[in-house]
């Protein structure tokens, strides 16, 4: 038999059909796939990619060969998801977009450490929710439409998004249409958020793409509370600003994104992390 992490480093690539996106999947460096892709096919005597200028594509063999591989990774997944549900565990991993797990996640530690005496979390910052089939993780927690393949979805509730701004600031702000004189801030990975809230709040003209833009949503939080522009706030992410009066809400028009802040457990998760997921919704 080939090494283990060949074979799945040539199955990662070929269904992503990038050595790098294989890459963040496996947790290692492109460079590390592409060794270990040599290795396999120095073992075959066989190339099973061939690599063009604008990207990979999969040789006869490469092609032939990725269904039952994927099906067997799978089948191992769902196995090794099956060991870890069955042994009680008190470290739990939670999958988290960043700005959830910094601002809605990480101040509910604490009381759940409280509710679950033995529990020892490990949150991870990822971007998307994770393959389950693939990646180990007890719980995820993202905004999404609809249950990702692989997953059950709890619903925490209704993505809604609104202007928010430190209370002198909104001072300034007598009507939506002040939001032109102020610099609004943006978050350059929910780019589309200050368009939908004009768009329901029938505003045109205010230039969205002037203010300073963050790469970090907490980071966009801080500097609205610092005074320096007007947010556009996820409500669930900000409610303890907004209840404390850190942050203010200038207007009552509220725009829905259509995604909901959920919940995601493995379709057959483990008693530990289906009580997790029960008591987070509780203090959603």
């Amino acid at each position: 038999m080939p090494p283990l992490n060949a074979l799945k480093a040539f199955e990662a690539a070929a269904r992503h059909a990038s050595f790098a996106r294989a890459a963040d999947e496996l947790g290692v460096t492109p460079a590390a796939v592409s060794h270990q892709i040599k290795a396999l096919e120095a073992w075959l005597g066989a190339p099973l990619f061939v690599r063009r200028a604008q990207g990979l594509g999969l040789t006869g063999i490469g092609r032939s060969t990725l269904p039952a591989l994927s099906a067997a990774f799978d089948a191992l997944g769902r196995a090794v998801q099956d060991l870890r549900r069955t042994a009680p565990r008190a470290h739990m991993d939670i999958a988290a977009l960043p700005a959830i797990a910094q601002l809605w996640l990480a101040p509910k530690l604490p009381a759940a450490r409280l509710a679950f005496p033995r529990l020892l979390p490990s949150v991870h910052a990822l971007e998307a929710p994770p393959d389950p089939r693939r990646e180990l993780f007890d719980l995820a927690i993202f905004y999404v439409r609809a249950a990702p393949p692989g997953y059950r979805m709890v619903r925490v509730g209704e993505d809604t998004i609104f202007p928010a701004c430190a209370p002198q600031l909104a001072g300034r702000l007598a009507s939506p249409g002040d939001l032109a004189s102020v610099p609004l801030l943006r978050d350059t990975s929910w780019s589309g958020d200050w368009p939908c809230w004009l768009a329901a709040a029938s505003l045109g003209g205010v230039p969205t793409d002037d203010g300073p833009a963050f790469s970090l949503y907490s980071m966009a939080v801080q500097a609205a509370l610092d005074g320096t522009g007007v947010l556009m706030a996820h409500g669930a992410l900000i409610g303890p600003h907004l209840a404390s009066g850190a942050l203010v809400a200038p207007f009552p028009t509220v725009a829905r994104t259509g995604l909901h802040l959920a919940i995601l457990t493995t379709e057959r998760p483990s008693a530990e992390a289906a009580h997790l997921a029960e008591w987070l919704v509780r203090h959603g």
